[in-house]
């Protein structure tokens, strides 16, 4: 059987270990730190994120070498911030991806060179685009972690290992489809966190369902009008892996990214914010990201706009958000 490598060891990460060993016989799992290895060994769970889930520790090769835990594995699921990927990839060479097909699970942007993960990894490392597929959403790991009902998209041009992936993921509570989309569906994954920033600032200023409701329903033309132009195929913007991915990213009280938002909402700073949440909101990143790239296509997105005013050029909340309703219908 096909051996599958997982790198990083975040909520989503761990959410997708738990998926894959429902039917492989074993993974490789690359945690940075020897120490949550050792954590791991002795107690069976994850000591930072998603601690009630316990693994079969047996069936479980962990690296703390990133190019070691590639060597034997023949699908690579990237599942570490964005932010992070650059810094974590340097500590290997391009050979070491050779042969390999790999999948991102980053839900954002790698902001040292404003590229989605698939385009780094074909423009940096090489890597060819038949040899590079998406796991998007509607799906977050704390619903995983419960063996709650839930859908993934895994898209790629190559289509037999997305189905490959895909059947290794389904189980009785989760439920995959699969796509050929890698560029819709990883710029829908990247802006649904953006948008859900946007809803997260509306409703920590006291916003209310209402105007949730128009947001949102604005969103997903925003993206579709982004993704239509930077790669124009015929596509579905209200299949779940696009409007069903923002709408979950949008409500739900699992969204570190609404969070982030309610959060500046609310009045407090980006950094405050940031301490305080202790962990990532892909959004901070995407939005300068999406901005500067679309500086190129000038897209209409108003909403991505007041995100980056706010958390980039810091104005004043809810001047930006009135100015913003204005645009909404």
């Amino acid at each position: 059987m096909n051996r599958v490598a997982i790198i990083g060891n975040g909520s989503w990460a761990t959410a997708l270990a738990k998926l894959f060993l429902n039917n492989t016989t074993g993974i490789n799992w690359y945690v940075r730190k020897p120490e949550d290895i050792s954590y791991f060994k002795e107690f069976s769970n994850n000591p930072r994120y998603l601690t009630s889930v316990e693994f079969d520790i047996s069936k479980i090769n962990f690296f703390d070498s990133l190019s070691d835990s590639l060597k034997t594995a023949d699908y690579i699921v990237l599942a570490i911030p964005s932010a992070f990927l650059h810094d974590v990839m340097s500590s290997i060479d391009k050979k070491d991806l050779e042969g390999k097909m790999l999948f991102s699970a980053i839900k954002g942007i790698v902001p040292q060179n404003n590229l989605i993960v698939g385009e780094y990894l074909h423009k940096v490392y090489n890597v060819p685009l038949q040899n590079i597929g998406v796991i998007t959403g509607p799906c977050h790991a704390e619903e995983v972690a419960l063996e709650k009902l839930s859908y993934l998209t895994i898209a790629s041009l190559n289509t037999d290992s997305a189905k490959k992936i895909s059947g290794l993921l389904n189980c009785r509570y989760l439920s995959s489809t699969v796509s050929d989309d890698i560029y819709g569906t990883e710029y829908s994954a990247v802006l649904k966190n953006v948008v859900a920033v946007a809803g997260g600032i509306c409703h920590g200023l006291g916003y209310g369902d209402n105007f949730l409701a128009v947001l949102v329903s604005n969103a997903i033309q925003e993206i579709k009008r982004f993704v239509d132009v930077v790669h124009p195929i015929n596509r579905d913007i209200n299949a779940s892996a696009y409007l069903g991915d923002l709408l979950v990213t949008a409500y739900s009280q699992f969204s570190r990214n609404r969070m982030f938002g309610t959060m500046l909402g609310k009045g407090y700073s980006v950094k405050q914010a940031q301490l305080e949440m202790n962990m990532i909101a892909e959004g901070y990143y995407a939005v300068k990201c999406v901005y500067e790239i679309n500086k190129s296509y000038k897209v209409h997105m108003p909403i991505t706009e007041a995100v980056y005013h706010i958390i980039y050029q810091k104005r004043d909340v809810r001047k930006e958000i009135s100015q913003l309703t204005k645009l909404l219908s």
